[in-house]
């Protein structure tokens, strides 16, 4: 019964920390899809932002990620260096549907998985799921799949290099 005891103590630590910071992202990306600061829509918001993050930090700890100066850093430079890859990702879809005749070479590549937290690992694989043109199709221990659309190459390292390379740094430094 003690070791039980032990455990409840681990799983309740740091929960509000992880509350205030689940809650505060959700709440910012309720606030964008909604674009309002109607007084209903912020009160709305904020309940149900604040039911979910509960949820989510009370069933696991994977949503226990301190907040730091640097961790928020780092996650701002992800969201800027997301957003430039998205560009260039839909830029490059977009050559590939106005070409005369399309050149492309579709393909499974296998990639170093670098990061080892659960939820660094989900980051990354949306990131590269979200990214058109790549599509991650398993994750096996240390190696991802992913479907690249134009595959470049079949190296392992120079894939990783090019898929997750601009995602990688800043993620590990977020959820390491």
């Amino acid at each position: 019964m003690p070791e039980d005891h032990g455990t409840t103590q681990r799983h309740v630590a740091g929960l509000p920390q992880s509350l205030i910071v689940l809650w505060g992202f959700l709440f910012v990306v309720w606030l964008v899809v909604n674009s309002s600061v109607e007084p209903p829509i912020i009160a709305t918001g904020a309940l149900a932002s604040l039911a979910v993050a509960g949820i989510f930090v009370r069933r696991g700890d994977v949503w226990r990620i301190g907040l730091t100066p640097r961790k928020v850093f780092h996650f701002l430079a992800y969201t800027g260096v997301f957003l430039v890859e998205l560009v260039k990702a839909n830029i490059s879809m977009l050559g590939y549907v106005y070409a005369p005749r399309i050149d492309i070479r579709p393909g499974i590549v296998k990639v170093r998985m670098p990061l080892k937290s659960p939820i660094g690992r989900l980051a990354l694989a949306n990131s590269i799921a979200l990214t058109p043109g790549s599509l991650v199709m398993d994750l096996r221990g240390e190696a991802l799949f992913i479907h690249w659309l134009d595959v470049k190459t079949t190296d392992p390292e120079e894939a990783t290099r090019m898929i997750i390379g601009p995602f990688e740094k800043h993620l590990g430094a977020v959820f390491g």
